[in-house]
């Protein structure tokens, strides 16, 4: 039984004291709080990551796979497991101003990205879709993503509502290469 507990919250200091909650460290998530790897400005050239990460190995980028015009990469900092986004590799911020060629790539790779997710996974469904501008929730605004997350019943549970936290089952590098040896030719 729990004992001496309130509901008022209470102040911790150094390690804290003794009380009813588990700790889930999750000392990752800090880079993001702290804005590590956002670009300085809007252009190519500011430290965009999506413009640097074409040019790593795909292990080291965590790239799923690479078309002529996109490619499928990890979130480094993902909202479930296996969370990819397909990134034009042409520094644009917009949908609109995708060429044909690159829209159609996009589609055609998150087509494909959901196929992977479903083999690899076996996910029920998807969360899809785009943050357009930074008052839209785009983290890095100035160059196009589409995320695409997959989803199982009962993946929402106590730890991102009350926690605030997401328990990710794998590390990223056993993901991309599960999800890169999925990927449909």
């Amino acid at each position: 039984m729990l004992r001496n507990m309130t509901s008022e919250p209470e102040q911790q200091i150094g390690v804290g004291t003794q009380d009813a909650f588990q700790r889930l460290w999750t000392p990752h998530r800090m880079a993001y709080i702290q804005g590590e790897n956002k670009p300085s400005g809007p252009g190519a050239e500011d430290g965009c990551p999506f413009c640097t990460i074409p040019s790593k190995s795909d292990e080291d980028g965590l790239v799923v796979a690479r078309g002529t015009y996109v490619y499928a990469v990890l979130n480094l900092y993902p909202y479930n497991g296996g969370h990819l986004m397909v990134v034009p590799f042409r520094h644009v911020a917009d949908y609109t101003d995708l060429d044909e060629p690159e829209t159609a790539e996009l589609a055609d790779f998150t087509k494909r990205a959901m196929t992977a997710l479903r083999g690899a996974s076996g996910a029920h469904g998807f969360n899809i879709g785009m943050n357009q501008g930074a008052v839209a929730g785009a983290g890095i605004a100035a160059h196009l993503h589409q995320h695409v997350v997959p989803r199982w019943g009962g993946d929402t549970n106590f730890m991102p509502v009350v926690g605030h936290t997401k328990v990710l089952p794998q590390l990223l590098a056993d993901t991309r290469a599960m999800l890169a040896a999925a990927w449909p030719a």
